[in-house]
């Protein structure tokens, strides 16, 4: 019998793991040890779209669950609501180990992976080495820089999940359950559902192909037993995530992602994101040669003159003019950087597909090949509308392109396996010698001939032409020139641009594609190398080490480097006030709504930041609202704005932004004379672009029987005015001799708001497509809206009840695998 005895040189290489994953993370984020901060253009957004939440927070010890910040109110919890029951708050803390921002986000996905070949039973070493090399993915780091750590912290989660899931499937049903539990909590609790959505389709590949597996072999009854595992494992995870999920399911029906109700526009989806929407950012069928080689197209979306040695391939006449074109030329609109998952990877996952045995390589080639061609998205329209309209859930999430993280989660995961069956049988090398350089002309190769023949490839994006020529006649035109003029000036410049464009982008090109060979040439050497056991595995994996680290991490410092870091006072104060601002804030009303019209309004959360704003930035802001600025908003309709209480507008002025009293804003509320009763969304929405919305109120007639059973008479001295604010609490006051319609500058939500007339709950409706309406009596009255949110305070406690579930079934796992190695040790003593 095998004897248990573990030493502490076992332990080596997972201590080692460890502390070279934090020192690599303080490396290559060094500022942070100067006491910098990084800049993340979306926590900035954040800071100024939370910044009404985090105040209430802190004032009065609760969550507002509503905010008035901006798109003149919408529930929080999209943008910042604390689930203080989630247990997963605290383990998520516990491993981020106290290490800074955001050195505990590249901690979090060496770990995570890390776990993962452990759990494949890849050598510790090369564990290590394969860590770094998903980690490093230039879109991990991409994302990081724009702010979106919730996204990349569940990225990091998403390989123990699969770990826990491989190693139930293997048997050990009650550590793969407790671990699946663990990790799926923490990836559920990140709230980013779109990667979560991803994480499953992974799931449902692996798990197509272990059920073909088990069938094939008679173990059907041992698939069903570790499904009934993880099923236990998934509902705990639910469970405990119970409060956040259901407020985000809730809040979706109602959000653009649960689409629209007009049907005025028939190309609409009517249950998810708008189709042109959510396929803006498609990956180009080209561009998706980035995994291989970075700037297939450009790299990240910015001036040519930023590149100093393609401009040194331009004609030197032309290259004040053609600094000012764009070096990206793929076909999404922009982009801040290129899905690059290391050269050197990439040549490991092809030579995978030949030496690598087992459905594992089948489950990740087929989810990678999902999820290139997933990330097409318009560019295969035909295909896509296929998704979006029957593959539940998928148009629910924007930007299509984000699904290549699955493709950056499975190469650099079969190309370590491809290593581990080299270390395992070196002289494979030389017995698959002719799939070695297959692998490596279909890498390298390649990469080569792209450097030698540039030309098969477009350098010049659909249309930019016509936009130039676009651009040079409105420059000429408005310096007064003749149409015989500027069509001489566009023949004589137009093409010379275009052709110093594409000088430049060629050289882009080609120094990164000699850049990609060069490294696949090094990373199969050192294979090659070992396979003829010239060098030992210690080398081999250091070295390998060392051209992941050199290769990708210098990829990644063109988008996230020491510049991106700010000393903490400028981070901690991501807004400065404008003198219009400055203006609007002596004005104590504590409830009013402005509309800068000096930056993006509807995408900006600067405004937010000082003031409750018509504008605002978020990608799920309430549909209605998307609705009312798409048809009304848009084209300035005062009436609208009127009713939305806006008392300000920011404006443009040559001594800079200033503000501009609304004198006709409609205050907090006001009676109305009389109704106006629709058939229908489509002619709810219409309606308000001819009406006065102090004398009339819309209703749709689903609300009719809350006014047709009413007779009210106006009374010129009636009032009603807001006494108290907070963000999820309004008091009004009104006096009236008789039954008045009250309408409320406030945005109407189906679900937790609750109005009480002096105490006793009371109906309200909602008026003028996006407003809170009621009927109050005649007399003197206090009014009081309260949002009061079943599903966060029933999911509060279902999440408090499954964390001690947890933590009890965590403690029985503990228990059971403590007493079973007691009881092989005394087996073997004895």
């Amino acid at each position: 019998m095998m004897k248990i005895n573990l030493k502490f040189k076992d332990f080596v290489p997972y201590i080692i793991g460890v502390l070279l994953f934090i020192v690599i993370g303080f490396v290559y984020f060094n500022p942070v040890l100067e006491g910098k901060k990084l800049e993340q253009h979306d926590i900035k957004v954040w800071e100024g779209s939370s910044k009404e939440i985090n105040d209430f927070r802190k004032e009065f010890k609760e969550e507002p669950l509503w905010t008035n910040s901006m798109f003149s109110g919408m529930p929080a919890f999209m943008i910042s609501v604390q689930h203080k029951t989630n247990i997963g708050n605290y383990i998520d803390k516990f491993f981020r180990l106290g290490l800074p921002h955001p050195v505990y986000m590249l901690f979090l996905t060496f770990m995570g992976f890390f776990i993962l070949l452990l759990v494949l039973k890849v050598d510790p070493w090369l564990s290590i080495a394969g860590a770094i090399a998903f980690a490093f993915s230039s879109y991990f780091f991409i994302i990081i820089q724009a702010g979106h750590n919730s996204k990349g912290v569940a990225i990091a989660y998403m390989a123990p999940v699969i770990a826990g899931i491989i190693l139930s499937f293997r048997g050990k049903h009650l550590l793969g359950a407790i671990i699946t539990a663990l990790f799926l909590t923490l990836e559920i609790r990140n709230n980013h559902l779109q990667i979560t959505y991803y994480l499953l389709i992974i799931v449902f590949i692996l798990g197509i192909f272990e059920l073909i597996h088990k069938i094939k072999t008679k173990e059907f009854p041992n698939f069903l037993k570790s499904i009934g595992f993880l099923l236990i494992a998934v509902i705990i995870a639910v469970g405990i995530n119970f409060s956040a999920l259901w407020t985000t399911i809730e809040i979706g029906k109602y959000s653009m992602r649960g689409g629209t109700e007009l049907t005025i526009e028939k190309d609409k989806s009517s249950s998810g994101l708008d189709k042109k929407y959510a396929t803006a950012w498609s990956y180009g069928i080209g561009e998706t040669w980035s995994l291989l080689i970075p700037n297939v197209k450009g790299g990240a979306s910015g001036y040519l003159g930023n590149n100093k040695k393609a401009m040194d391939k331009v004609d030197p006449q032309l290259r004040q003019s053609v600094a000012n074109g764009m070096s990206y030329w793929g076909k999404q609109p922009s982009t801040s950087g290129p899905v690059y998952v290391g050269a050197i990877i990439v040549f490991l996952f092809i030579l995978g597909l030949f030496i690598v045995k087992g459905r594992m390589k089948w489950v990740l080639l087929t989810a990678t090949i999902v999820s290139i061609i997933f990330s097409w998205g318009n560019n295969i329209m035909w295909f896509t509308d296929i998704l979006l309209d029957y593959l539940p859930g998928y148009n629910k999430f924007r930007a299509v392109s984000m699904i290549l993280v699955i493709a950056e989660f499975c190469i650099p995961l079969l190309g370590i396996l491809a290593l581990e069956k080299i270390i395992e049988t070196p002289k494979i090398v030389k017995e698959k010698s002719k799939q070695f350089f297959i692998a490596f002309g279909l890498t390298g190769g390649l990469s080569l001939i792209f450097y030698l023949i540039p030309g098969l490839f477009d350098f010049i994006k659909e249309g930019e032409y016509e936009q130039i020529v676009q651009s040079i006649t409105q420059q000429l035109q408005g310096a007064g020139k003749s149409q015989d003029e500027i069509n001489q000036t566009i023949n004589q410049f137009a093409p010379a641009f275009m052709e110093g464009v594409e000088q430049a982008r060629i050289a882009i090109f080609k120094a990164d594609a000699i850049r990609s060979f060069w490294f696949i040439l090094l990373g199969g050497a050192l294979v090659w190398l070992f396979g003829m056991k010239k060098i030992n595995k210690t080398v081999l994996i250091i070295a390998l080490i060392a051209l992941f680290l050199i290769d990708m991490g210098t990829v990644n410092k063109r988008y996230l480097n020491n510049d991106n870091f700010k000393r903490k006072k400028i981070i901690q104060n991501p807004f400065t006030p404008t003198d219009a601002d400055k203006q609007i804030l002596l004005d104590n009303d504590p409830d009013f709504r402005v509309l800068n019209t000096t930056v993006s309004t509807f995408n900006d959360a600067s405004t937010s930041y000082f003031h409750k704003s018509i504008g605002g930035y978020h990608g799920a802001k309430m549909q209605r609202y998307q609705d009312l600025i798409e048809y009304q908003i848009s084209k300035q309709n005062m009436s609208v704005l009127n009713m939305l209480n806006t008392k300000y507008f920011i404006v443009s002025t040559q001594q800079g932004p200033m503000a501009q009293r609304n004198p006709n804003n409609l205050g907090n509320a006001w009676f109305v004379d009389n109704y106006k009763l629709v058939e229908n969304p489509d002619s709810e929405i219409l309606a308000l672009s001819n009406f006065d919305p102090a004398k009339t109120a819309i209703i749709d007639k689903r609300f009719a029987n809350m006014v047709e059973e009413h007779k009210f008479i106006k009374d010129s001295l009636a009032k009603i005015s807001l006494i108290s604010y907070k963000a999820n609490e309004l008091k009004y006051k009104y006096n009236s001799s008789n039954e008045q319609l009250v309408v409320f500058s406030e945005i109407y939500y189906p679900k937790g708001w609750n109005a009480y007339i002096d105490g006793k709950v009371l109906p309200h409706f909602r008026a003028n497509y996006v407003l809170r309406a009621m009927m109050v009596p005649s007399g003197e009255h206090e009014i009081v809206f309260k949002f009061e949110y079943k599903p966060y305070i029933i999911g509060e406690k279902v999440s408090l009840y499954f964390s001690i579930i947890f933590v009890v079934f965590l403690a029985f796992i503990i228990g059971f695998y403590i007493k079973k190695y007691y009881s092989k040790k005394n087996i073997i003593s004895g």
